[in-house]
């Protein structure tokens, strides 16, 4: 089982909110230390694996995944792997070069657990196919030996270990007798906002989960919620975004927030935190009273990637 993460109070333009601060969760395996990893099983991906490390799979010995070769999802699964005895073999689309030549981040700390991360681009016999189609009809028939996770822990499973955060987060609201209090954190595939919606639903908590599209756009992110939950009234609101933002895509007023929320006292990464606190600022602009937690849902190892590039572009 996981310890609870924190909960913190910072100063944000001049309002209070409050970090609940899951990048300090973190279950750490001895051979993450000793690779030179600065963490282990933690943040927001430990909460989506969090079933898979609490439960026994019989008969299991491979572990399967798919995504971005700097994923934060490869390193957790890289580390739940190695505390469950399984073999890590995960898919990417494409390797750079220069990542292959120069390893960091989540790619540099996942081979160091020893993942095997296998680029799709030099296989003939994937004529095309995607990562999840590739794994689906070449890796998975015929081995029962298999356990595959979605990319990014899309799955039914994930709920299991956000309702265990929404239970803190319940059992931390309770304790400081504060009412109608405002959860925001940004969204991929909008897993953890919804399990975190839904829970707070099912036990009539006071809380409110707003979030935000990162990668595509409001469509993308309903279509998402529909797929794990057909129920929409259990569907968190979406705020809506002032302009549109490609995801990757490196932008001023990203690097701009990023450094204005380090300067709480607390580091945030690099690709999703800066849209979400901008959002944060919009949101205690709009609603001066308002009561609102930042999920901080970890990923600090892609900074090691993401803030040479923004340096590179912006300057430091």
């Amino acid at each position: 089982m996981l310890t609870p993460s924190p909960v913190d109070t910072v100063s944000f333009n001049g309002k209070q909110v409050y970090v609940k601060r899951d990048e300090l969760l973190d279950l750490a395996h001895p051979d993450a230390t000793a690779a030179g990893c600065p963490s282990g099983f933690s943040g927001n991906k430990a909460r989506k694996f969090a079933y898979f490390l609490d439960h026994e799979f019989p008969g299991i010995t491979r572990l399967v995944g798919h995504g971005s070769p700097q994923a934060n999802s490869l390193y957790s699964l890289s580390v739940l792997a190695r505390l469950k005895g399984w073999q890590l073999d995960y898919y990417v689309d494409h390797i750079a070069a220069q990542l292959r030549q120069q390893p960091c981040g989540n790619y540099a700390a996942a081979l160091a657990m020893g993942a095997n991360i296998v680029a799709l681009d030099p296989l003939a016999s994937t004529a095309g196919l995607g990562c999840a189609e590739y794994i689906a009809g070449h890796v998975l028939p015929g081995h029962e030996d298999i356990l595959f996770v979605p990319e990014g822990g899309r799955c039914g499973y994930a709920e299991y270990g956000v309702s265990q955060l929404g239970q803190e987060i319940v059992t931390w609201v309770q304790a400081q007798g504060i009412r109608e209090l405002k959860l925001f954190l940004p969204s991929g595939t909008g897993t953890t906002a919804l399990f975190l919606n839904k829970y707070f639903m099912n036990v009539q908590a006071d809380i409110d989960v707003l979030t935000c599209a990162v990668v595509g756009g409001e469509d993308y992110l309903r279509l998402q919620f529909s797929q794990l939950c057909p129920e929409t009234e259990f569907h968190p609101r979406i705020v809506p975004l002032a302009k549109k933002y490609h995801f990757g895509k490196l932008y001023p007023e990203y690097y701009r927030m990023w450094k204005q929320a380090c300067a709480t006292g607390i580091e945030f990464e690099l690709l999703y935190d800066p849209l979400g606190w901008l959002v944060v600022e919009g949101l205690l602009a709009a609603e001066p009273g308002i009561r609102l937690m930042y999920l901080h849902q970890g990923g600090l190892l892609g900074n090691d990637s993401m803030l040479p590039r923004y340096r590179r572009k912006y300057g430091p």
